[in-house]
């Protein structure tokens, strides 16, 4: 595995004037979009599925305590 430093980075990758990186190559994953609707069935699965796995926790539970 080669190791890069940031001496071997495109000039493009150095701060503008105004001390901010350059819009067009983001690094960090920072990006400038908004994010997009919540998607409620999405997560209503999640919730459910958090659900259900509970309550197989907690039928283990019991049948391991008696």
């Amino acid at each position: 595995m080669s190791e890069t430093t940031h001496e071997d980075h495109a000039p493009a990758h150095e701060p503008d004037d105004a001390g901010q990186g350059h819009a067009e190559h983001d690094e960090h994953g920072e990006h400038a979009t908004a994010l997009g609707p919540v998607d409620w069935f999405a997560w209503g699965a999640g919730i459910l599925g958090v659900a259900a796995g509970l309550a197989v926790v907690f039928c283990l539970y019991l049948s391991t305590s008696l």
